[in-house]
């Protein structure tokens, strides 16, 4: 007999609730047979067939074979021709995730720059755009309709591969509700802004379709989850302002009303200089882009943060006494707060990302220094501190790939919802 799991009580199991299980079932042992957002290649490395999924999942071949017929029509997998393989009988067609299909829109908007990209299933960036420019000066509604604009840039390229948008999320620096409210973001100067109102049936958005808004630092690590992090990390994005997000155990921990990781209003020196939030001595002060920038004496040129960062970086290669001393404050303060979080949370990674990534080389001796002397379980169990995987694409790549998991985990949805020939 077919298992769909169990269920408490005794409420039977209807056909299409066994059927939706089912789908997901056979989508998660394909993605996860292929390397694909939902898992990690495994074994041999080879595409599963219809029969290795039948054998791994208890289901019979008849009802695997119709699961990925449906899966193939919703363009969710397509077949691969076989691996080689000695012995008797044909081998059998493997499944992968289509690359071809559905695609999530992935938006960031950040103190001086916006970002737009589209994933497809199998995770792979099929296009990316940024706009550089200090959104501070201008109001909330004008940054959004900028951002919209960038959208139609990207979705405009993925129509023309012949690609499927499944949906939108949107990375925001700042505390945002689960309805998509941005109630602070106190480095662009925003507050209660309701986004989803704001962009509501905007056509580079899908129109009606629905639009998801999260904690830049949120998807952050959560598209660093899915390049291949480790189950349990703290990620640390630095910016002008610093955000954090806390995987444990493969879920990201978001606090009871989903404003956790606001690490850069941590206070490292409590009597130190007043903050944008209000308060005094938070670490932005110390280990904001901007704070790094004006300590190695490069806060007043005429150039984009990112040629700032990147003429820093080249100051550091280099061994010029003010970017090294810059990058040493910075990484010292940034490793106090860090330890706090490790010494309350007990995580054995953490990773540094937007412009933390390029500064690791300089900033992770810092950090590491600093929590080795502070976290009181160093001594036998040592914390790595990293660079990104995805560097500063880490947020919008997360964002996206928030949009292509919903779909991975819910393909009944999809096939419902998506009208095929």
């Amino acid at each position: 007999m077919e298992q769909a799991g169990t269920r408490s009580g005794d409420t039977p199991v209807r056909q299409a609730s066994l059927r939706e299980h089912n789908l997901g079932l056979v989508l998660r042992h394909i993605a996860a047979g292929t390397g694909g957002p939902a898992g990690r290649a495994g074994g041999d490395g080879r595409a599963p067939s219809r029969a290795d999924i039948a054998a791994a999942t208890g289901l019979t071949r008849a009802t695997v074979s119709a699961l990925v017929d449906d899966l193939i029509g919703g363009r969710l997998v397509t077949e691969v021709a076989p691996a080689r393989r000695t012995g008797a009988g044909r081998p059998a067609l493997g499944l992968v995730l289509a690359g071809t299909g559905p695609v999530g829109l992935g938006l960031e908007i950040n103190v001086d720059y916006l970002a737009a990209c589209v994933v497809d299933l199998t995770g792979r960036v099929r296009h990316r755009a940024v706009h550089r420019a200090d959104q501070r000066p201008a109001a909330p509604a004008e940054v959004l309709a900028r951002v919209a604009d960038l959208a139609g840039t990207v979705r405009t390229e993925a129509e023309r591969q012949g690609l499927v948008h499944a949906g939108s999320a949107l990375a925001v620096p700042g505390l945002v509700t689960a309805d998509g409210v941005v109630r602070l973001a106190p480095n662009l100067g925003w507050r209660d802004v309701d986004v989803p109102a704001v962009l509501h049936g905007h056509p580079a958005l899908g129109g009606g379709a629905a639009l998801s808004v999260e904690n830049e630092a949120n998807l952050a690590a959560l598209g660093e989850l899915h390049a291949g992090g480790p189950a349990s990390f703290l990620y640390v994005s630095g910016e002008i302002g610093i955000g954090a997000g806390l995987v444990l155990d493969g879920a990201l921990l978001r606090g009871a009303r989903g404003w956790s990781g606001e690490l850069g209003h941590v206070a490292v020196r409590p009597d130190g200089p007043r903050c944008g939030c209000g308060a005094h001595g938070c670490l932005e002060r110390y280990a904001g882009q901007d704070a790094i920038l004006a300590a190695a004496g490069l806060a007043d040129q005429q150039v984009t943060s990112d040629e700032a960062v990147a003429r820093l970086t080249r100051l550091a290669g280099a061994a010029e006494p003010a970017a090294l001393r810059a990058l040493a404050t910075a990484g010292a303060a940034l490793g106090v707060a860090v330890a706090g979080v490790i010494n309350v949370l007990d995580v054995d990674t953490v990773v540094l990302g937007g412009v933390y990534a390029p500064l690791a080389p300089w900033l992770v001796p810092a950090v590491g220094a600093e929590v080795a002397g502070r976290v009181l379980t160093a001594g036998w169990s040592p914390v790595t501190v990293r660079a990104s995987r995805l560097g500063g694409d880490a947020a919008v790549v997360g964002a996206a790939g928030s949009v292509v998991r919903a779909v991975l985990d819910r393909p009944a949805r999809w096939l419902a919802d998506t009208v095929r020939p």
